[in-house]
């Protein structure tokens, strides 16, 4: 695979009470395997690449401090990790931790937006991030839900040079990422910027959500709650294709995306993205999981808040 572009998203990884039970779950749900026992990587514990079709899509990680959110979280590439760092703190973010090298697989750090929601930096090193993204069981797409787009839209365009499309309907405040020179719209965008409103609970901070695509959407939803998930967001169609958002055995929630069949037409290119929010009404949010007493959420798509960052995989 080619190597990422700057912004580009390009690894996930969980962040989990139980590794062995997650891996069961995500097993059993995207077919994923898991490259052997979970190692020890300096400030990396208990860290596993889950494999899709024998190439690294993600990882699931135990966490260190039971206090952590559980949580899905996204890390976009970099060529310089210092460099980006600097403009995150220049456009009004936090750097959580600084810039770290992972055993000369590469350099991360994990920041925050102004409004708080939480995200990863990869520079690589020896690994550029995920071996595969866009086909069933690997990630699809990434959004930001904000309670503040006038100091978040500016922040993500300083930072990775973002160039924002809105959607058509102008009823739905959401702005997709096409990286710096691409040409903006639908074609070129990886990820997208939502608002959370007055529908989603007042407790719920900024925070990404992170989409995995799969070929049946109703099945997998389904599967999913045979093995423990809860349902935050039933299937429901988009321009793109067919949507719903879950919550895993453990807290840890995602979307799942099946995008249309390709039409017949000759010529003709099909919707590839989703794009309106994720939970047209409020009633589609899942309530803060217990375990956040502090405010910050584990559903859904909560943000990946921890002093542990994972790492990307070959």
């Amino acid at each position: 695979m080619a190597a990422f572009t700057e912004g580009m998203p390009c690894w996930v990884d969980a962040q989990l009470p139980d590794l062995e039970a997650g891996k069961r779950f995500y097993g059993e749900l995207f077919g994923w395997t898991y490259s052997g026992k979970a190692a020890d990587h300096g400030p990396y514990p208990h860290y596993t690449d889950a494999l899709s079709d024998g190439k690294p899509v993600a990882a699931l990680a135990s966490k260190s401090d039971g206090r952590m959110p559980t949580t899905w979280g996204v890390y976009f590439a970099t060529g310089d990790a210092a460099a980006t760092a600097r403009k995150i703190r220049d456009a009004g973010g936090q750097v959580i931790t600084s810039p770290a090298p992972v055993d000369g697989l590469g350099t991360t750090v994990l920041a925050a937006d102004p409004a708080g929601a939480v995200f990863g930096l990869w520079q690589k090193g020896e690994r550029d991030g995920f071996a595969l993204h866009g086909a069933p069981g690997s990630f699809c797409w990434t959004e930001v839900y904000t309670r503040d787009k006038d100091a978040v839209d500016p922040f993500y365009q300083e930072v990775f040079g973002f160039q924002g499309t809105p959607l058509p309907d102008e009823t739905v405040d959401y702005l997709m990422w096409s990286p710096a020179g691409t040409e903006p719209g639908e074609d070129t965008a990886i990820g997208a910027r939502s608002v959370i409103t007055d529908a989603f609970p007042v407790e719920m901070p900024g925070h990404f959500l992170v989409y995995f695509s799969v070929a049946d959407t109703d099945a997998t939803v389904e599967h999913a709650t045979r093995l423990g998930a809860r349902v935050t967001a039933p299937p429901f169609d988009i321009p793109y294709g067919r949507m719903a958002v879950l919550t895993d055995d453990q807290g840890a929630a995602f979307a799942v995306l099946a995008e249309p069949e390709p039409e017949r037409t000759p010529g003709h290119t099909p919707e590839r993205r989703p794009g309106r929010g994720t939970a047209p009404s409020g009633n589609h949010q899942a309530e803060p999981h217990p375990e956040q007493t502090d405010g910050t959420p584990a559903a859904p798509g909560a943000e990946h808040q921890t002093d542990t960052p994972g790492r990307p995989a070959d």
